[in-house]
């Protein structure tokens, strides 16, 4: 059987491809981006993925979640996603925590034992508490911030929050952020106007190629930065 990564070997190279090869991710939210974004990592040969999420699969997921399928209505969303991962990739280790991120179940995960986080949550306090303890452990994390409302996935982008201006979610979210000290952190955002106006704790309307590319995109960066960050590591040897 042919290797499975092969193809990303002829891309990345022998060192791309060891260096994902070891690499520990976790994702805080398995929706709309956070479901894409867990697949395309485990399409590029990581080591282990620790998946979060506490929520089940239901009809209405079915517009814009990888694993919303009718046969999965009910099912629990990290039991479907450790499942589909596994079949991507037998080596793969897969933890998975059907929890929801707060102060009282923070303390379960050891920030500082990953390579990389990925906050693709909905709720705004536990966004604000994943990238604090993920800044006290200096350990890299991206974070998406609101994409609801929105059809044109073009106008997805990746930057430091602090040069974001036109988003009303994020500069909310950053106001929040600099009163815990924090003014930086790479987020995923969009520069298109939204149909509707951000409400905190209201379902919005969402559609699948913009989250679905977010997701990706959230992949993306992960990869890109470590890459980045062992080719630094090697040529100062």
């Amino acid at each position: 059987m042919p290797d499975a990564f092969a193809r990303m070997e002829m891309l990345l190279g022998d060192a791309g491809t060891d260096r994902l090869g070891r690499a520990k991710i976790v994702v805080f939210g398995l929706g709309g981006a956070g479901s894409y974004a867990a697949e395309a990592l485990a399409r590029c040969g990581v080591a282990s993925l620790t998946l979060v999420d506490n929520g089940t699969i239901s009809a209405d997921h079915i517009n814009r979640q990888l694993y919303a399928l009718r046969s999965t209505i009910g099912r629990s969303n990290v039991e479907i996603a450790k499942a589909r991962i596994r079949d991507i990739d037998e080596g793969i280790l897969v933890h998975t925590y059907d929890t929801f991120y707060n102060e009282e179940t923070a303390c379960i995960f050891e920030l500082g034992s990953y390579d990389y986080i990925v906050d693709a949550m909905d709720t705004v306090d536990s966004k604000l508490l994943l990238i604090q303890r993920a800044r006290e452990c200096n350990t890299p994390v991206i974070s998406c911030m609101w994409i609801g409302n929105r059809t044109d996935p073009f106008k997805l982008e990746t930057a430091d929050i602090s040069r974001i201006t036109g988003c009303v979610f994020t500069r909310m979210f950053r106001a929040q952020l600099r009163k815990r000290g924090i003014r930086r952190v790479k987020v995923l955002y969009s520069r298109e106007k939204p149909e509707q106006k951000y409400e905190r704790n209201t379902a919005q309307g969402s559609i699948s190629f913009v989250t679905g590319t977010a997701g990706m995109m959230l992949a993306a960066a992960v990869v890109r930065d470590l890459l980045e960050t062992d080719r630094t590591r090697r040529k100062r040897k």
